[in-house]
């Protein structure tokens, strides 16, 4: 029996996904397939330049691409991994091709034998006389691994105020928190938030995952008195009348209950870095401020004419003159020229802020730091910022990034974030995305990726379209994993996928064979293949950053007593009755102290009610993480003094002061880090994860 013409139609229009990497459908667990929208579909392809919006431009564009792919020699990224066979790119070619390599260097080579690593430039030339050219990547095998076992603290620099910041933490403090870590509790590393530079405004998005630009950090991070050039600023009046305010700030926060304010703390930044920017470079300052600019090229160049551009007509570059919004025109370029001084402010702000984030790592390094300090990549970039300006020829137009529905939340998420198309990074070399890498790896003992599934697949959500009427959109996963162990291993850096939640079968396997760690949290981490009880500490994987918290989930205090529940519930944010979630609640901290007290790392008989003695409950959780046999253990700051309060409440806006709480003991007032380095409760803590225990011993 024929099929129907609906039934052509539809296979018409899968087979076009599949060939430009769109789901048609997706599998939340292995006995469960779930059909995509054919609108998400027909919108993903258009966002990436494919019409499919009935049967005959779909039948062209099908025809297109099968024509495509049949006769081209070369796709757009071929990867070669060290010590591996020439990839099927390669060896399929037809019999009496000539291959013909220029490297990184500017080297012309024939053949592809003996490369060294690097993105190189390939040319294929059949017999019959086709050409293609391609992008080779030769990657090392692995990327670098941890210098031995250690562990190391987890925090978020904003909330780690001294009674020297300007009214929230900066990259001083956290340079001397790394350095009395080390020397003194013999840590490892500190993982901080993402520093990437925010979109400017009044109030800015205080989500460090909603940035601007991830490629350059943000300035609020300054600690202004460090900037070489404040000894010879002129105006001190000024610059004394705003460390004054910058002291009120700082006590509004740590003695009356005040939240973070970003904002203001920026302003007065901002003032002061005015008066400092006007003192001239010398010679040795001046060549290494060169040299920066140098590194970054036309990029930097595009951040600080967005910077300005946004001081004169607003963050959101959507709603700019229509010359503006492309950062190519005539338009911009007289815009950049007029507004000079401003993209030079600019410029320097991100070279000083550069500095100071390498001298932390170095700082962390001299103190005997193996790993040293820990930055995070957000998953993506804010639509209306610096970078999804810059860069509007590799981002998906129209589109967001986001997530399916799940046990957790059965109508999915929307985070707001362009996608890169895969097209694009392809037939750049991933050149977007290298010198990304390449730009945090400036200052990065380690990197953290979050959501470092989305090296494969990323639910791309259409605008206006609910999260539920999403896709998923493939990446070419072994060319997003060999750049980056290209530059990780350039760089001589760690790097820690944050692969919590739903996780497509063979991810995780792909992401431990070329060495990029897990994140495993203690609460999550239970039989679900069996009983679904603990997990016993034998059974975690080696490979990952082992914790019992994050800044999006409940402190560990909280856990233990069941306060994250009454939050939620204070909150309206329970989806069934309070009393079975504190049921659970109660019954999953038993289960857990109940396996520590059964490895004789808690005792029992002494207990009262979970929580009773949360000191003693929280290091016996770190003793049960230093059981297991992963490579790296994260201490969350805050467990160390008690604080109960989780700095990030998904699901939550207003009703919730998502980062911009200061650290804080237990009873909730602010603990600085003088005060902090001197507690008896962290240094227990910490003497805990000092001693020397062997994976299992």
């Amino acid at each position: 029996m024929a099929a129907a013409p609906e039934d052509h139609l539809a296979e018409d229009l899968a087979r076009l996904a599949e060939l430009h990497g769109v789901a048609t459908s997706y599998r939340p667990a292995p006995d469960r397939t779930v059909p995509v929208p054919a609108s998400a579909v027909t919108a993903a392809l258009a966002a990436l330049g494919v019409d499919a919006t009935g049967p005959p431009p779909e039948r062209a564009a099908l025809a297109a691409r099968e024509r495509e792919l049949r006769e081209r020699l070369l796709p757009p990224t071929v990867v070669r991994w060290a010590g591996a066979e020439p990839p099927a790119a390669l060896t399929g070619l037809p019999a009496g091709t000539v291959l013909r390599v220029v490297t990184e260097q500017g080297e012309d080579r024939e053949g592809i034998a003996d490369l060294p690593p690097g993105v190189h430039r390939l040319t294929a030339t059949a017999p019959d006389g086709r050409t293609g050219e391609a992008r080779l990547v030769v990657a090392p095998d692995r990327l670098p691994a941890p210098p031995g076992r250690s562990y190391g603290l987890l925090v978020q620099l904003y909330s780690l105020l001294s009674h020297r910041s300007w009214g929230m933490g900066d990259l001083a403090d956290l340079a001397e928190l790394a350095g009395w870590a080390s020397r003194t509790a013999g840590a490892g590393f500190v993982q901080v938030n993402p520093l990437h530079a925010a979109v400017p405004g009044a109030p800015t998005d205080p989500s460090p995952y909603r940035p601007s630009s991830r490629r350059f950090p943000d300035p609020v991070h300054l600690r202004i008195e460090d900037v070489p050039e404040f000894a010879y600023a002129g105006d001190r009046e000024r610059l004394n009348g705003l460390l004054e305010r910058a002291g009120r700030l700082r006590a509004a926060v740590l003695d009356k209950g005040a939240l973070i304010d970003r904002d203001a703390v920026w302003e007065l930044k901002r003032e002061a870095l005015e008066v400092v920017l006007a003192v001239p470079l010398g010679p040795g300052r001046r060549a290494a401020y060169d040299a920066f600019r140098a590194a970054h090229g036309q990029a930097l160049v595009d951040h600080a004419t967005w910077c300005a551009l946004a001081e004169v007509h607003g963050p959101d570059w959507h709603r700019w003159p229509d010359g503006l919004r492309d950062p190519r025109s005539a338009a911009t370029a007289r815009a950049r020229s007029a507004l000079a001084g401003r993209v030079e402010f600019h410029t320097r702000l991100a070279w000083l802020t550069d500095d100071q984030l390498r001298a932390a790592q170095r700082t962390a390094r001299e103190a005997g730091m193996p790993v040293g300090i820990v930055h995070d990549l957000a998953v993506g970039v804010h639509p209306a910022g610096a970078d999804a300006w810059a860069q509007q020829d590799v981002f998906a137009a129209g589109m967001s990034v986001g997530a399916p529905p799940d046990a957790f939340n059965a109508r999915g998420q929307d985070w707001g974030l362009p996608p890169w198309r895969p097209d694009r990074l392809a037939a750049t070399g991933y050149a977007p995305y290298r010198e990304l890498l390449r730009a945090l790896f400036r200052y990065a003992g380690a990197l953290r990726i979050d959501h470092v599934m989305g090296l494969f697949r990323l639910w791309w959500v259409p605008a206006g379209s609910p999260p539920t009427e999403g896709t998923y959109v493939h990446y070419d996963a072994d060319a997003m994993l060999a750049v980056l162990a290209l530059e990780a291993a350039r760089a001589g850096a760690v790097v820690i996928g944050e692969d919590l939640g739903t996780v497509e079968p063979g991810v995780r396997e792909a992401l431990q064979r070329r060495g990029v760690l897990g994140t495993s949290v203690l609460w999550f981490e239970r039989d679900w293949e069996g009983d679904g009880r603990p997990l016993p500490p034998e059974r975690w994987r080696a490979d990952c950053l082992a914790t019992a918290t994050t800044h999006d989930l409940p402190p560990t205090a909280a856990r233990l007593t069941g306060d994250h529940v009454e939050l939620r519930d204070r909150l309206g944010l329970l989806g069934r009755p309070a009393a079975e979630e504190r049921a659970e609640a109660t019954a999953d901290a038993a289960e857990w102290l109940a396996l520590l007290g059964s490895l004789g790392l808690l005792d029992l008989t002494a207990a009262g009610p979970p929580g009773s003695d949360e000191e003693e409950e929280i290091r016996a959780v770190h003793r049960f993480l230093l059981r297991t046999p992963a490579r790296l253990i994260g201490v969350w700051l805050p467990d160390g003094v008690g604080d109960r309060r989780p700095q990030n409440l998904p699901g939550t806006w207003d009703e919730y002061p998502n980062w911009r709480l200061p650290l804080a003991d237990r009873e909730g007032r602010p603990v600085p880090l003088e005060e902090l380095v001197a507690s008896p409760r962290l240094r227990g803590l910490l003497d805990v994860l000092r001693e020397d225990r062997p994976p299992g011993g």
